[in-house]
């Protein structure tokens, strides 16, 4: 009898619990099946006078996103005209330094030794033709006389022509020497600043070595690669806003250059924007932002502000104290301005007049039918006190 009773007292337990359990259930099951039949307008909503946007014409300015690195429009990179060792470099990254200015010497004892024997090679040479020519004048005069025969007198010509050609490759190979000696002087092809130094005193270097890079930053570009598909729409001279890294502000540039060939592999055309000055800038750097197409005065909306859970885009519409949904056909997209932000917004071709008050995305998922109660200004202050 114990033992029954200790199996009987858990067993009505658990009955108990479960009948309680299920009663829940059901309650619960009831409450939804009267929320779900209640129609939508039961279920009002308190609407603040920032979720609701009257339509109204706008200009709707067409944008293309762009991005991609600055590049200074002139630069250079210095190099070694002769084979020699540095002697000197008077400039690091950061100095500035002026177009023509000397920046740094090789050593140029091998050429200036190279330049004494090619002039003095060129005086040898000199002194020949003189001796050609003195002889030449004597047999001219020597076959008047009828002493020396014509043909003397040819091999005098010849050899005074011979000499005078002498004469020039040496002068010539003067001036190769002097013009070693001068390369061995390192300045700056244009004014800048340079931003990279590739050697240092005392190393040789070999023809055409890389000593330094100089940048000048008074003119800065942007080059973006742009698809196939949208480089028909941009003109030279379109305007565009760009976000450098670095600078908090934006920056205003224009198109300046369309290259006219697809680069290999991606197919895509690289244009080039020239940037408004700024101290900043840095060759380098990444930008972004977008180029203006078009600008044209249509009704939109905040991209936001349709929604696209159906079939057709649809917005939400204040009719009364409802909020009702209504299909819209959308055209172009862009950037507009609502009140005092800028935001992406879309072209509505049709389903909505100027003066409809349509509930913003922020508003979240709303119901066809929906009551709403839009706050005033001063009711929503108070409503905040």
């Amino acid at each position: 009898m114990k033992r029954a009773l200790q199996w009987i007292v858990p067993v009505l337990l658990l009955l108990l619990l479960g009948a309680f359990v299920a009663r829940a259930l059901l309650a619960r099951k009831a409450e939804k099946a009267q929320l779900a039949a209640a129609p939508a307008a039961a279920l009002a909503i308190d609407l603040a006078p920032s979720d609701v946007l009257v339509v109204r014409p706008l200009e709707l300015v067409r944008t293309l996103a762009i991005s991609g690195g600055l590049k200074a429009v002139e630069s250079a990179v210095v190099k070694a005209r002769v084979a020699a060792e540095v002697k000197e470099i008077s400039v690091r990254e950061g100095d500035r330094v002026k177009a023509g200015q000397l920046l740094g010497r090789l050593d140029a004892t091998e050429f200036a030794l190279r330049l004494r024997q090619a002039e003095q090679q060129a005086a040898a040479a000199k002194s020949q033709l003189d001796i050609a020519e003195r002889t030449l004048t004597n047999n001219k005069a020597l076959v008047e006389q009828g002493f020396i025969s014509l043909n003397a007198l040819d091999t005098s010509v010849m050899s005074a022509a011979g000499a005078r050609s002498s004469l020039q490759a040496a002068q010539t190979a003067t001036d190769l020497a002097r013009k070693s000696v001068a390369d061995c002087e390192i300045r700056a092809p244009l004014s800048g600043i340079v931003s990279q130094r590739f050697v240092q005193a005392g190393e040789r270097v070999p023809l055409d070595t890389r000593l330094l890079e100089i940048v000048d930053l008074s003119r800065i570009e942007l080059e973006a690669a742009v698809s196939p598909d949208d480089v028909g729409s941009v003109q030279v001279g379109s305007q565009a806003r760009l976000q450098v890294d670095g600078l908090a502000q934006p920056i205003t540039a224009r198109v300046v250059r369309i290259n006219p060939s697809t680069q290999a592999g991606t197919r895509s055309v690289l244009i080039y924007l020239a940037l408004d000055p700024q101290p900043g800038l840095r060759q380098g750097l990444f930008a972004r932002g977008a180029i203006e197409l078009q600008r044209q005065t249509a009704l939109a909306v905040p991209v936001s502000a349709v929604r696209v859970d159906q079939a057709r885009p649809y917005v939400l519409v204040v009719e009364g104290k409802k909020a009702v949904q209504r299909a819209v056909t959308l055209g172009t997209r862009g950037d507009a301005t609502f009140g005092t932000t800028a935001e992406a917004a879309i072209e509505i071709a049709s389903g909505l007049a100027a003066g409809d008050a349509v509930l913003r995305g922020s508003v979240g998922t709303v119901r066809d039918g929906t009551s709403v109660h839009v706050a005033t200004p001063a009711s929503a202050a108070s409503a905040a006190h």
